[in-house]
């Protein structure tokens, strides 16, 4: 049961109220968005939350316990402030959505009625839909850790504790040409072995794409020049000049931990358990059978 304020409860036993929805947005690069489904803009909290904005919603579910609930935003790209790129580009996944009810005529009554985050985002007809998840819908996931060969951490976060501002794990490069938005020509990386970017990330640094990344599908070399492919298209225009950062890659094997970013401590997967195909094994002559441990 929620607490009401009393200004906003006084308003409520009124006979008539003036109340509307107001949703505020945080993204996880720290830009917050405030939007309404009132006629005028609101301001509280030092956000602007933008009428006429497109926004409707639907009919919000919760239940006792831990069952997950959710609901939906819905509108057309109206906004000035929501770009179809940066939603293609992902900036929204995972954002954090505040869902106020407030009486426009004294926007200090109101009350926060759900936390919830950005979860499916689906573009159709000109238009797009949010689904916000609520809470609970974290705990609807699995969760933990799995034994299993390969490590799972992320390179460079505090589990991995890998340094990657060395120059051998990352560069600063610029573009010399580009192909679909994926395929790219990097001056730069010459000195580099040919693969030690894939499973990489690459973040533009200038351009259209400024503060946006993708994962390095593959880094090789075709027709004597080094290109680099990234998994998913950059939304913006990638122009000859442009500047990025590209890291190196991992891909999670205990080798690769050790021999070519010298971080076997830190190694997060079980290198040295058996396959499925161990218990239908059996000793062959000339094989090692000391006992010894198998590292994948």
């Amino acid at each position: 049961m929620r607490t009401l304020p009393p200004d906003l409860a006084a308003h409520l036993a009124g006979e008539a109220t003036t109340l509307c929805r107001c949703w505020r947005l945080t993204r996880k690069d720290g830009t917050v968005l405030g939007f309404t489904d009132h006629d005028r803009d609101l301001v509280f909290d030092g956000v602007t939350f933008e009428a006429a904005s497109g926004f409707t919603a639907s009919e919000a579910t919760s239940a006792a316990g831990f069952s997950t609930g959710g609901m939906d935003v819905a509108g057309a790209l109206s906004s000035e402030r929501i770009a179809e790129a940066d939603l293609a580009a992902g900036l929204y996944d995972h954002a954090t959505i505040e869902t106020f009810t407030v009486n426009w005529q004294a926007p200090a009554e109101r009350l926060l009625m759900r936390t919830g985050h950005v979860g499916e985002v689906v573009r159709e007809d000109g238009a797009f839909r949010v689904e916000i998840r609520g809470l609970a819908a974290m705990l609807d996931q699995p969760q933990g850790r799995a034994f299993r060969a390969a490590c799972d951490a992320d390179l460079g976060d505090a589990r991995c504790g890998k340094n990657l501002d060395a120059s051998a794990f990352r560069a600063s490069v610029s573009v010399v040409a580009s192909t679909d938005g994926k395929w790219l020509t990097l001056s730069g990386i010459d000195g580099y072995q040919v693969g030690w970017f894939e499973r990489g990330r690459v973040s533009f640094t200038s351009g259209a794409n400024a503060g946006r990344g993708a994962v390095v599908r593959t880094h090789r070399l075709i027709e004597n020049v080094i290109k680099v492919e990234l998994w998913t298209a950059m939304t913006g225009t990638i122009a000859p000049g442009d500047t990025l950062s590209i890291t190196a890659g991992c891909d999670k094997r205990f080798s690769t931990c050790r021999d070519k970013f010298a971080n076997a401590l830190n190694f997060r997967g079980f290198p040295h358990m058996p396959g499925n195909d161990f218990s239908l094994g059996y000793a062959r002559t000339g094989s090692r059978n000391d006992g010894s441990a198998i590292i994948v």
